[in-house]
């Protein structure tokens, strides 16, 4: 079968998935699968780790999901040898999610092939299509996260039924940080969630901590919460005692 060519869309430029060939591969577990067997447990994600005795802490504490972030621009940045290093100190109970912004494919492949994880996260300008051809390839779930400003965000991310396994919706950037996606500590309006009539498996992120993520459960009917920077006591430095503290309010929410 012939490759088939995507685009990546940012602001500046387009980037071609000429070489991403959707020839036939195991896929994942169907959309919507997942959440069919745990739509009664809650789903929390420990975002930008760095040391195995963090991701032991999340683990010890009850996460279902890490994340890994591997973009130079972010304070939790790692390169692929460190994330392939602690991908191997994450528990079979626990599902490990590489994060990218705006990859080329090229680039997009290395990290996964390097890191193997899980899931793969996408948090920039990837496209239906660009999500669509990555899940297919390599045959393992796909996230993507989007910043929601308003209720058209939402109604927006429908394009992706079918192209990604579940959606993250998150603050916008900062306006001081554009292009630093996520882990800003902002919140967004989350009285958009609660009753949307979500057509893609979601999740929660942007500005959750210990003391609000109960609340933002309660509020938006969330299946799965995802924090960074609200269980940090530094940039990039994870504290334990939040991490547990974190995954104790959402497990009781």
């Amino acid at each position: 079968m012939k490759a088939q060519a995507f685009a990546l869309h940012t602001g500046r430029c387009s980037l071609s998935l000429h070489h991403f060939c959707l020839c036939p591969t195991p896929l994942p577990i169907p959309l919507g699968k997942a959440l069919e067997t745990t739509d009664l447990i809650m789903l929390t994600k420990i975002c930008g780790l760095s040391t195995p005795e963090t991701i032991a802490a999340a683990a010890d504490a009850g996460a279902s999901h890490i994340g890994l972030m591997h973009f130079e621009k972010s304070a939790r940045h790692l390169s692929l040898e460190a994330a392939a290093e602690l991908r191997g100190c994450v528990p079979k109970s626990v599902k490990s999610v590489l994060l990218l912004v705006n990859a080329a494919p090229d680039a997009a492949e290395r990290a996964i092939a390097a890191v193997q994880p899980d899931i793969v996260q996408f948090h920039g300008a990837e496209t239906p299509d660009y999500t669509a051809a990555v899940r297919a390839k390599f045959g393992i779930e796909v996230w993507r996260a989007m910043g929601v400003r308003s209720i058209e965000t939402l109604n927006e991310a429908a394009q992706f039924k079918g192209k990604v396994d579940r959606l993250l919706y998150d603050a916008p950037p900062l306006n001081a940080r554009p292009d630093v996606p996520g882990g800003t500590g902002a919140t967004f309006d989350w009285s958009l969630l609660k009753g949307f009539d979500h057509r893609v498996p979601w999740g929660l992120a942007g500005g959750l901590t210990p003391d609000n993520v109960a609340q933002a459960i309660r509020a938006t009917d969330a299946p799965l919460v995802d924090v960074s920077s609200g269980v940090e006591s530094a940039p990039g430095v994870k504290d334990m005692d939040r991490i547990a503290a974190f995954c104790k309010a959402a497990l009781n929410a």
